[in-house]
């Protein structure tokens, strides 16, 4: 069952660098991204010093009705960094941040970032336990909430109000709201500060932690990544200078949320480094997307695929092209819709890429071959692709007990290798951090960092993505990769959403195939012509045995769905909310599960 692969032959290859080597974005780019160190003194709050310098008077930023030029920007986020150096915050301290996307957050993380202190990126959807748990894994000195964000806060006001008693900050949204009790109105502190310069950010340098980003909790509590300004600058030298080669005329629009590393890491870093400007959307809308670009005279926006697909399930307009966005870049965009969306819009370049929050390589799509999730150098040194036992859910090893490389067009778990030059920061938990490498992969005493992702590899260093480890599952003696169904089922009339995933079934081997539909507007598909349908698409073993159809599929704020559930809840019409069918090998009709059902098929009397 095999996605469509990228068409890259050796001339074009070839050619595509080759042009790209001449274009001096590019040359930064690679100089930023290949040769920098650890230990060089540079960081993030140095480059917007830079912009503020070189480029005072030209915008930085956009949001709703206002504008600040890159002078403004230093200047604010100085006030801030000076507030917080007031407060005692030093280097290696850190402050969470609980803020929906507005201006403010720009403001505030590069005031910490200032001093050396490190920025905890709250996923303002968190609130009860999972807030608690976030707030503990990094132990803030400062806690700063939006107004927007007060009401989770309050979920856990008794523990706000005892742990972090007089360390809590409150930013009014719109207007001069007064601050909650025991909070105190940064937006006031801030006024008295003065707006220059601090001498702590020239001691910086790149291995220093900026941030902690949170993984999106899919499949348990959130952990926090320790995210180094190092990490961040290669990450928008690669994808801003080097994939969507940006100058300091271009507008990228963002309405991705920016506690996560898709906005943050690559989106503003980008920003920075080519002295473009960045317009923040609050939150993305696929109603307002396309007037929201044209507002801001966008260039480019960054993305998560489910977001382009979104947009592309919106009926045709005759201005679907009447904006001057040029190129994107993001990850998660669906090989199936890849062509349709690029030729709908208008768009000449999709800078996909592909990268783990902690991890420790990355592939960007920068030479814009259609289909693929990038390239990078070191294919077989720096990063490796091996066998991987699905049943088992573990990599092969050899008889000498080392990971088994694989070759062009063979699918495996992709491996990155640590070291100096590629290193490893991990979560702020060691005992996480050390559960996510392969020690001993090759040679005794190396260490190699697990994606958790199964992909593709293709020719010339490039890979596409296949599915998550977790996702992909084994039914009939066969590997699933789920993206392969979901895009198989979404392509079928009145499918809003399509989530594929594993549930076991007594008595069965491997986990058999379950599919939760979200019907358009409430149009419920015709089921029998949807099974049908699949049958076509996809091979027998691959065809979803179960369905469960649903209002909506649970998704966090980055748009990934939450299939935790979905497997827990399993074909169990006593735990699932909504209506449930199974459908047997031979036939094209679903039936009903009920409580009786459930028991035959668990019982072994029906054949899946």
């Amino acid at each position: 069952m095999a996605t469509e692969p990228a068409q890259i032959s050796l001339t074009s290859f070839a050619y595509r660098l080759m042009g790209a080597m001449l274009n001096p974005q590019v040359i930064s780019g690679a100089i930023l991204g290949q040769f920098t160190k650890p230990t060089d003194t540079n960081s993030l709050c140095m480059l917007l010093e830079k912009n503020a310098a070189k480029i005072p008077d030209k915008i930085a930023i956009k949001y709703e009705d206002g504008q600040w030029t890159w002078a403004e920007f230093n200047a604010i986020a100085n006030q801030y960094a000076h507030y917080f150096k007031s407060r005692g915050i030093t280097k290696g301290d850190c402050i969470s941040v609980d803020l929906e996307n507005r201006a403010d957050v720009l403001f505030v993380i590069m005031g910490i970032n200032k001093i050396g202190a490190i920025a905890s990126m709250i996923n303002c959807q968190q609130s009860g336990d999972v807030l608690i748990h976030s707030l503990s894994l990094v132990k803030p000195k400062l806690l700063v909430f939006g107004e927007e964000c007060i009401a989770n806060a309050n979920t856990i006001g008794e523990v706000l109000h005892s742990d972090y008693k007089d360390r809590l900050l409150f930013l009014p949204d719109h207007g001069n709201i007064a601050a909650p009790a025991g909070y105190r109105d940064l937006s006031a502190e801030i006024v008295s500060m003065t707006s220059d310069n601090l001498p702590e950010t020239q001691e910086i340098t790149l291995g220093t932690p900026a941030f902690y980003i949170y993984t999106s909790g899919t499949t348990g509590l959130p952990k926090a990544s320790v995210i180094t300004h190092l990490r961040t600058v290669r990450g928008g030298s690669f994808m801003g200078l080097m994939g969507l080669r940006m100058t300091k005329e271009d507008v990228l629009y963002c309405a991705l949320p920016l506690y996560h590393s898709n906005a943050l890491m690559l989106g503003f870093t980008s920003v920075l480094l080519s002295g473009a400007t960045i317009a923040v959307g609050r939150k993305f809308s696929v109603t307002r997307f396309w007037d929201e670009c044209r507002r801001y005279d966008a260039t480019a926006f960054c993305y998560i695929g489910e977001l382009l697909r979104y947009l592309l399930n919106q009926p045709a307009k005759p201005n679907d092209k009447d904006h001057k966005i040029i190129k994107i870049a993001g990850n998660g965009l669906r090989p199936d819709i890849w062509t349709e969306f690029k030729e709908r819009f208008g768009i000449d370049k999709i800078c996909e890429f592909y990268a783990a929050t902690e991890g420790n390589t990355a592939f960007v799509n920068l030479l814009n071959f259609d289909k693929t999730c990038g390239w990078t150098p070191g294919a077989g040194k720096a990063w490796q692709i091996v066998s991987y036992d699905v049943d088992a859910d573990r990599p092969r090893r050899d008889e000498n007990g080392h990971l088994v490389p694989l070759g062009v067009d063979d699918v495996g778990l992709l491996v990155a290798e640590v070291s100096d030059s590629n290193p490893y920061n991990g979560y702020s938990d060691p005992e996480a951090t050390e559960k996510k490498l392969f020690r001993d992969a090759f040679v005794k005493g190396d260490a190699w960092f697990n994606t958790g992702d199964l992909v593709k590899r293709l020719p010339y260093g490039h890979i596409q993505f296949v599915d998550r480890v977790g996702d992909t599952f084994r039914w009939h003696g066969e590997n699933v990769a789920t993206t392969e169904v979901e895009a198989a089922v979404i392509k079928y009339p009145n499918v809003e959403d399509a989530v594929v995933y594993g549930v076991t079934v007594p008595g069965m081997d491997g986990r058999c195939g379950m599919l939760a539909l979200t019907p358009t507007n409430g149009k419920e598909p015709d089921l029998q012509g949807l099974a049908s349908h699949m049958r076509d698409c996809l091979p027998s073993y691959a065809v979803p045995r179960f369905l469960r159809l649903q209002s909506a599929v649970e998704v966090t704020g980055t748009f990934k769905h939450k299939k935790s559930t979905l497997k827990e809840e399993g074909f169990d019409p006593s735990k699932v909310d909504g209506e449930l069918f199974f459908l047997q090998p031979s036939e094209d009709s679903w039936t009903a599960i009920t409580e009786e059902v459930k028991a035959t098929i668990e019982g072994g009397d029906i054949r899946l």
